[in-house]
């Protein structure tokens, strides 16, 4: 859970029944999901690397 207090119980009820997004700690996570999300952050910033390359040389 993270620590991030409620304003008022209004809030804390809406957040427990709509089950807002948390902050994911990768380290946490299972080997199998900690590595695809290592993947899906480094392919995605090589990938805008690759963009910004190829637009200053074309």
């Amino acid at each position: 859970m993270s620590d991030k207090k409620p304003i008022n119980d209004a809030l804390e009820h809406m957040s427990n029944i709509e089950g807002y997004p948390t902050d994911v700690n990768l380290k946490k996570l299972p080997k199998p999901l900690r590595y695809f999300g290592y993947f899906f952050i480094c392919f995605f910033s090589i990938s805008i690397i690759f963009i910004l390359i190829g637009k200053l040389f074309l």
